[in-house]
């Protein structure tokens, strides 16, 4: 079974108004006014300290008043990008480069093929099956069918065993919530089957129908934004209407538990994963095999990560963090189900063990080693047999299929190198490529270097430097400096093709490896939660350092960015050091760490973060770093770019909303202070490929053009 966790009174106007100075000689004078923002007399107390709040009106998102202010907020912004010279260059150049052929690995169930592909600029990737390898392509569903602009993406799909049919789900506007459907494969028609008020669910076939995850319908007007309780587990049989769907478990009494439903393949057992936050999880299976047999809680608490591989003879087969900080692969007996049974099958090892499928008889695992792939294959006995015949270095993904294929995919991907599928022949332990990006640009000319440098209280931290081949460093190139630091998420070498735009004119892109994320497994993201999360600053501002120090850049050069739990650590950070930074991009970020629990998922990070309600210690703490509580008057800020969305509904755009107010309200310099509001987007998956391109190019114009560079075209 896979599994994915998801895981964000009296009106007083005021007006801040100045002219920006001349960045290019070329420049276009523009005059920024700050839209009205009316202030609200609304404060909270916690544990005896009152907090004003005075933007809690713009926590509206269905009001008329929040409406135009976001309007007026992008009339503003769009009007002021408008004047950048080289904008519409810059947007040209990456939809030239971004319009290449780009194709998934294939995935095989039962006796067909699936993949997706993208002819270069399709909004949406459309997916095709095979019925053998070497057969023709055939178009099974085009989600750019679905919505002339793009904004309905796929967000799951599932081939039913017999690979009659496909049951997809798709998202709109980038929303979490997902509607499932059912195509029959050969004719391409779909059935009358329609499934609402999904989210965080797969299609896990069985039988005549599937078992997924639903909500309860929410309240008018609060789709995106009302708390997310109540998940329940539904049976689904085909051409039935949902109402007739089976409920197969709830927890009335713990109502903000979540829960993840899967089949095992040998269709013994329906595994349940139930969640409270994004770290830990209980575990509990129902035996399919004996009829209105009762769910089983196998494990109860939620102190450690349990997924289940497989099962093989009433033995699961798990990954777990459980006395294994970097995870270990255990069997579990449900014969004999106890703790004390439990036994090591591949013990943990140096490196963290990201994921593992079990494929022709070898588990192969995946590893990461100072945050690159190292790929280890164990047999049937879990007895280490050798390596992955491929030791490039980057980040290798894939590895899908069923326990009698004697081959599967993966992918290898890197800073500088785009996606290569290889063939991989399980038993003889051979790679071959089977498709190479066609992608028409000489990324030979860049390099990628790791290095470790100090954090404040003394910890080497990794960080990857990109730039081309012999730039000069004399602290004047233009250098965007990335992180993400949370949540048990590593940073591991991606290829991008937007950060082109940014190193072929002798950019530097910086990616650096914080606590809090899972690079050195669960400890060094223990380092950078809670009453520890300053040290994910830390890291980062002591990243901008060494790029400073070692003249790669120098602050009037330097942006920073990050987006979700990202989007937090730019705030934080641009807060606690605004002189290091010439621009500062948050994107959808989690700024008012006060209430971020109180809307739809938040309350899933409070493992990450705690809450104001916890104890007066963790409020005190929250309350020192969160974004909006921490601007401050008379301090010069550097260049701020927001971007956030109107259907994010896993950080909610308040966020975003209330922040960039605080900051126009305070910040008295001549830096622009500005948010970029994207309609009908969401968190950021499934947008649009035209929107990405326009918000890119969007984001490097007003980052270069804030570090007085002009690029060349």
């Amino acid at each position: 079974m896979k599994r994915t966790f998801i895981f964000l009174s009296a009106g007083i106007l005021f007006f801040t108004l100045f002219s920006c100075n001349s960045k290019n000689n070329n420049e276009m004078e523009f005059e920024l006014i700050y839209p009205e923002t009316k202030t609200v007399e609304v404060e909270d107390e916690y544990f005896g300290t009152v907090v004003k709040d005075p933007y809690r009106w713009l926590e509206d998102d269905n009001s008329a008043e929040t409406a135009e202010w976001v309007k007026q907020q992008n009339e503003l912004t769009f009007g002021y990008l408008a004047t950048i010279p080289y904008r519409e260059k810059m947007k040209e150049r990456l939809t030239k480069i971004c319009d290449y052929p780009k194709v998934s690995a294939p995935s095989k169930k039962g006796d067909k093929y699936f993949l997706y592909k993208n002819d270069g600029l399709q909004n949406q990737s459309v997916l095709f099956y095979k019925n053998s390898l070497g057969g023709d392509e055939i178009e099974l569903l085009d989600p750019n069918t679905l919505a002339s602009d793009g904004t309905v993406s796929l967000s799951a799909v599932s081939v039913s065993d017999d690979g009659k049919y496909l049951g997809y789900a798709i998202s709109r506007a980038g929303s979490d919530w997902q509607e499932i459907y059912i195509r029959e494969i050969e004719s391409g028609k779909d059935l009358d089957d329609h499934l609402s008020w999904v989210k965080f669910s797969g299609i896990s076939w069985y039988e005549n129908g599937f078992y997924y995850t639903r909500y309860p319908e929410p309240a008018e007007g609060e789709e995106l934004s009302g708390v997310n309780t109540n998940a329940k587990i539904y049976y689904h049989e085909l051409v039935t209407d949902q109402e007739e769907d089976l409920l197969i478990y709830e927890d009335t009494e713990n109502p903000e538990v979540g829960f993840y439903a899967g089949v095992t393949e040998s269709k013994k057992y329906l595994i349940i994963s139930a969640t409270v936050s994004t770290s830990g999880n209980a575990l509990y299976y129902k035996d399919l095999s004996k009829p209105n047999s009762k769910v089983v809680k196998l494990i109860t608490d939620f102190d450690d990560d349990f997924s289940v591989i497989d099962e093989i003879d009433d033995v699961l087969y798990v990954y777990t963090n459980y006395n294994a900080p970097k995870y270990k692969i255990i069997t579990i007996n449900l014969k004999n189900p106890s703790k004390a049974a439990w036994k090591d099958f591949i013990a943990e090892e140096e490196g963290v063990l990201q994921n593992v499928s079990f494929i022709g008889g070898r588990f192969i695992a995946n590893y990461m080693m100072d945050a690159h792939s190292v790929v280890k294959v164990f047999d049937e006995e879990g007895e280490y047999l050798h390596d992955l015949d491929n030791s490039s270095i980057g980040t290798i993904s894939g590895f899908s299929g069923e326990r009698e294929d004697s081959f599967t995919f993966y992918t290898f991907t890197s800073f500088t190198d785009p996606a290569t599928i290889y063939k991989y022949d399980i038993e003889n332990n051979k790679s071959e490529v089977y498709e190479k990006s066609k992608i028409d640009i000489k990324t030979d000319d860049y390099v990628t270097k790791q290095i470790f440098y100090r954090s404040a209280d003394g910890t080497k931290i990794p960080m990857f430097i990109i730039h081309r081949e012999g730039i000069a460093l004399d602290g004047n190139n233009p250098t965007l400096l990335y992180g993400y630091g949370g949540f048990n998420i590593s940073l591991t070498p991606y290829f991008s093709i937007s950060r082109l735009l940014w190193l072929e004119q002798g950019g530097v892109v910086v990616i650096a490896n914080l606590r809090g994320g899972g690079e050195y497994g669960e400890e060094w993201h223990k380092a950078g939660t809670l009453m520890k999360k300053q040290n994910v600053f830390d890291d980062f501002i002591a990243a901008a350092e060494y790029l400073i120090d070692n003249k790669y850049t120098s602050p009037e050069r330097l942006a920073i960015q990050g987006g979700s739990n990202g989007g937090l650590l730019i705030g934080a950070v641009t807060n606690q050091r605004p002189d290091l930074f010439a621009v500062a991009l948050p994107a959808v970020g989690v700024m008012d760490m006060l209430r971020y629990h109180q809307f739809t998922i938040g309350r899933y990070w409070a493992t990450d973060y705690g809450t104001s309600e916890d104890s007066k210690e963790m409020f005190e703490y929250l309350y020192s770093y969160s974004p909006i509580h921490n601007i401050k008057e008379d301090v010069e800020y550097p260049a701020v770019l927001v971007t956030t969305a109107d259907h994010d509904d896993r950080v909610v755009p308040a966020h975003s909303f209330k922040y960039i107010a605080t900051l126009q309200n305070k910040y008295k310099g001549e830096n622009p202070v500005l948010i970029r509001i994207e309609t009908q987007a969401g968190h950021g998956a499934g947008k649009p490929t035209m929107k990405m391109i326009e918000e890119i190019a969007d984001v490097y114009s007003f980052a270069f053009y804030n570090m007085d560079f002009t690029p060349i075209y």
